[in-house]
C-alpha cells in the first residue's frame, strides 16, 4: 500500500480514553497513516476519566476517510442518539476500507445502521446488546467481517489495531512495531468473564452496577426496542 491512509476516530464526551488511544499510538506509528480526530466542533472533549482531548477536525471538514473507528465508554448511550453523528458516520462509511470499533463502540455502529447483519464484537457486558439492533455478538477479542473490524472491551482495541497493520503491511512491520511499543502483555488471567473467578466476577459487576451499569444498559435496550 502507498499513500496517504486516513483514519478518523469518533470523539465524544464520555469516551473510555484507551479504546481510542490505545489502537491510536499502534496505527500512528503504520506506514502512511495520519490520523484525524474528529467531533462536530472543535471544544476540547472530556473523557470517562477526566482527560480532556482537542479535536482535530470536525464532520464538515474531516477528509474523506479510509478507515473509521468508534471507541466505546460511558458516553456510547447519548452518541447513539446524536442524528448528527450517527449520518456522518452514515456518510463516511460509504466509502471508506474499513469500518472499526472498539468496545461498546460497536453498539455506536451498530445505532447508525452500520452492523446489521455483521459479526461484532463488544465489551463482555454490553455484547449481548449487539442483537438488538441487527447485528451478531460475537465473544472475541478481534472479530473481522469483511470491512467490519471490532475489538472487544477496552485493551482489546491494541490487538485489533495490529490486526490492521497486519492486513496492510504484513506481519514484519506489525511485529516491528509491537517490538518498539514493547508490547509483550503478561497477564494475571480471569480478563474474561469466563475465565475470571466467580468472586471476582460478581464484585466486578456490582462496582459497575454502582457506576450506572444497569442504567446504561436500559438506555441502551430501550433505544433497540425503538428501533
Amino acid at each position: 500500500m502507498t499513500g496517504t491512509f486516513h483514519i478518523g476516530f469518533l470523539l465524544y464526551p464520555e469516551l473510555t480514553q484507551l479504546d481510542m488511544t490505545g489502537p491510536a499510538q499502534v496505527l500512528a506509528r503504520m506506514p502512511g497513516a495520519k490520523l484525524h480526530f474528529v467531533w462536530k466542533d472543535m471544544a476540547p472533549i472530556r473523557d470517562d476519566c477526566g482527560l480532556t482531548f482537542l479535536p482535530t477536525a470536525t464532520f464538515e471538514d474531516c477528509p474523506q476517510l479510509d478507515m473509521i473507528c468508534v471507541p466505546g465508554g460511558y458516553g456510547t448511550a447519548a452518541v447513539m442518539q446524536d442524528e448528527t453523528a450517527l449520518a456522518w458516520l452514515r456518510k463516511q462509511a460509504g466509502s471508506a476500507r474499513f469500518v472499526t470499533s472498539v468496545c461498546t463502540g460497536s453498539l455506536v455502529l451498530a445505532a447508525a445502521g452500520l452492523m446489521t447483519g455483521y459479526r461484532a464484537g463488544c465489551h463482555w457486558a454490553w455484547r449481548d446488546l449487539l442483537a438488538g439492533f441487527g447485528a451478531i455478538p460475537v465473544a472475541e477479542r478481534v472479530v473481522e467481517d469483511r470491512d467490519r473490524i471490532s475489538g472487544g472491551g477496552v485493551t482489546a482495541g491494541i490487538d485489533f489495531a495490529f490486526r490492521i497493520v497486519e492486513k496492510l503491511h504484513g506481519r514484519d512491520v506489525a511485529e516491528m512495531i509491537q517490538l518498539a511499543l514493547e508490547y509483550d502483555p503478561a497477564p494475571l488471567g480471569g480478563g474474561t468473564p469466563e475465565t475470571a473467578r466467580k468472586s471476582i466476577l460478581d464484585m466486578t459487576r456490582a462496582a459497575m452496577t454502582a457506576r450506572g451499569f444497569d442504567l446504561r444498559r436500559t438506555e441502551i435496550s430501550s433505544l433497540a426496542s425503538a428501533r
